[in-house]
């Protein structure tokens, strides 16, 4: 299977190879203000989002990748490999859970 590109937000792309999203770069506000568009459309076959090339994530790239993790969840998949800088800050200020997803257990504390 050939890789698709996708296009460039800042300095930020995915692209899907085989059952992964691969996304390299800065997750930013501007990368998601690009990037969101091509992949609302779907996801395919993709099953699992492989974070190991992001250098950096925002709190509106942690909310594209909480929206991505939540669509493949539904679709039987919903792995993550890798954690870019910021990733495990905003995911525990956020309340989630390592799969990006609310963890309504600790809303309380």
């Amino acid at each position: 299977m050939r890789a698709r590109p996708l296009p460039v937000a800042s300095n930020a792309s995915c692209r899907s190879e085989g059952d992964s999203l691969l996304l390299a770069g800065v997750l930013d506000r501007a990368a998601v203000t690009t990037l969101w568009p091509q992949l609302a459309r779907g996801l395919g076959h993709v099953r699992q989002l492989d974070l190991q090339a992001v250098e950096r994530v925002d709190s509106a790239g942690l909310a594209l990748l909480a929206e991505l993790a939540a669509r493949l969840r539904a679709q039987g998949g919903g792995g993550i490999v890798g954690t870019p800088a910021g990733l495990d800050e905003l995911s525990a200020a956020y309340r989630l859970s390592p799969s990006l997803d609310f963890n309504a257990s600790s809303a309380g504390s």
